[in-house]
């Protein structure tokens, strides 16, 4: 179950920078999260200041 990225995300990149897999990419809108490379470590939704990532 890969992570998801809300439209709460304010584009600060902190998630990108922890990803271990590197996984997190800058979106149009907001940052992206690749379901395929995602290993569901969790960091990034430990890391996010405005709580815009979850568990799909």
């Amino acid at each position: 179950m890969a992570y998801v990225i809300s439209d709460e995300c304010i584009s600060c990149g902190s998630c990108a920078a922890e990803c271990p897999v590197e996984a997190i990419s800058e979106g149009d809108s907001k940052y992206e999260i690749n379901p395929d490379v995602c290993i569901d470590c969790g960091t990034c939704e430990a890391t996010c200041p405005n709580d815009a990532i979850s568990a799909e």
